[in-house]
């Protein structure tokens, strides 16, 4: 019976947060990270390696559209990079565009991963859609000055796991720590 109690619980926390990704490789113009249901909440951890990510979606219709982008934040270390994105339609036509160096990045801690974020700038507000994008192909272009650095981007807003996100959760969490908060100094 605890076990059954437990599982709920765990369960129950775990709709309340974004589903993590890990994709640490390079995402060009040509060869895009592909988002599946962009409604659907992911924090998508990933890293510029000297040029800019791209990400990509295609949606057949109407959707509610949310990206916002975060870093890790590590205790006693001031925001190491400043990151910015902007996005694409189908035809490369600049539609709205987020300058993470004018920004003001503020603390937030996530309670079900149980980390510090900084937090920049977003289409949408406190994590949520504010805006419906007409059916089509966007692309989202995540870069810097120096187009280095670690970074989280965060897309849609409808939280939900399924049963294979959820089995490997546990190692998906284990990963991103190491990599982007206890590999990380000052």
């Amino acid at each position: 019976m605890l076990r059954v109690v437990f599982c709920a619980l765990f369960i129950a926390s775990a709709v309340t947060a974004h589903t993590p990704v890990l994709d640490m490789n390079s995402k060009s113009v040509s060869a895009p990270y592909e988002i599946d249901d962009a409604e659907h909440s992911k924090a998508i951890f990933s890293a510029l390696d000297g040029d800019p990510d791209f990400y990509k979606l295609v949606e057949g219709q109407p959707f509610d559209f949310y990206v916002g982008i975060t870093a890790a934040k590590i205790e006693g270390c001031a925001l190491k990079s400043q990151f910015s994105f902007d996005v694409y339609d189908s035809s490369m036509k600049l539609l709205d565009k987020r300058d993470g160096s004018k920004f003001e990045w503020w603390a937030w801690y996530e309670k079900w991963g149980k980390k510090w974020y900084w937090v920049g700038p977003q289409i949408g507000a406190d994590f949520k859609s504010t805006d419906q994008y007409p059916a089509g192909t966007y692309y989202i272009k995540v870069y810097n000055k120096d187009n280095k650095g670690k970074y989280v981007l965060a897309v849609g807003d409808d939280e939900r796991f399924g049963i294979g996100t959820m089995l490997k959760l546990r190692g998906i969490m284990k990963e991103t720590s190491e990599i982007f908060w206890e590999s990380e100094g000052c």
